[in-house]
């Protein structure tokens, strides 16, 4: 194999495709709890499909699967569930174009697979969008983009700080640093786009819905905020390689003439 199919990641694909099996198939099952649970919460059951969501439910719905899932995964796939941070991942490195790719496709498989089985276990009369994202009342493009930009920049960033190879001490957090990030983006965000914070996760539920509207402020926003984060971290705030110093052992007898001299010590006592 050549030196570009090395760069690109081609090399994974015959060389691991047990290992890389695996981690496709943990990042489908980790976006189908997504959408299953997350949009989920966003069915009024009780009071019908005209009923707005309880935006507390839906932010801890989505904040509490994605601590559950990158849990579960992430010694798997690195626990990624979303395009943006696979596209933050590919962008600095961390991950080579190709396993990115099989990724983002594995994400949307998984999450329209979630909202597929979502709209079998709900009535038809409750079902109303299944959770679908959508900008709000007065919200244009242009401030849709925006704000998915940010939810994207900050989702990301967090991920790079508590997965800081040089900090290994905040990766028994990082689950749960990451699962508050979303919760806290669709606290504040919900009424404005939806917060989506996943390409994967909109793809989804637009597509078992069949309602585009917007969608591609859904790609746009989170990725290329991830992206800017990825690299703004990577460049300008990741901790520095630790300088812990080798821990150094004194000989007991550390040469010849003090080894003779132990020696003769043992012969008078004998």
């Amino acid at each position: 194999m050549g030196e570009l199919g090395k760069k690109l990641g081609l090399d994974e694909l015959s060389g691991g495709a047990a290992g890389i099996s695996k981690a496709l198939l943990a990042e489908f099952i980790g976006n189908l709890l997504l959408n299953l649970f997350g949009c989920g919460a966003c069915i009024n059951v009780t009071q019908g499909a005209d009923a707005a969501p309880n935006i507390v439910l839906v932010a801890l719905a989505f904040g509490l699967a994605v601590f559950a899932i990158v849990s579960a995964i992430g010694h798997v796939s690195g626990g990624h569930v979303n395009p943006a941070v696979t596209a933050g991942m590919a962008a600095t490195g961390k991950i080579k174009p190709v396993r990115g790719v099989l990724y983002v496709i594995a994400q949307c498989a998984g999450a329209a697979a979630g909202s597929g089985l979502l709209k079998a276990f709900t009535p038809d009369t409750v079902a109303g969008k299944l959770g679908t994202t959508g900008l709000g009342k007065n919200v244009t493009q242009l401030q849709g983009f925006g704000i998915e930009f940010f939810l994207g920049f900050v989702l990301v960033f967090v991920v790079c700080g508590v997965c800081d190879a040089n900090k290994p001490d905040s990766k028994a957090t990082a689950p749960l640093a990451i699962g508050l990030t979303v919760t806290l983006g669709h606290l504040l965000a919900v009424d404005y786009t939806g917060s989506a914070m996943n390409p994967a996760r909109s793809f989804g539920s637009a597509l078992v819905a069949s309602d585009w509207s917007d969608h591609w402020v859904y790609w746009a926003g989170p990725v290329a905020g991830g992206v800017a984060a990825a690299l703004l971290y990577v460049h300008g705030f990741s901790a520095p390689p630790s300088e812990v110093p080798s821990p150094r052992y004194r000989p007991v007898a550390g040469d010849e003439k003090e080894l003779k001299r132990l020696d003769g010590k043992n012969d008078d006592m004998a």
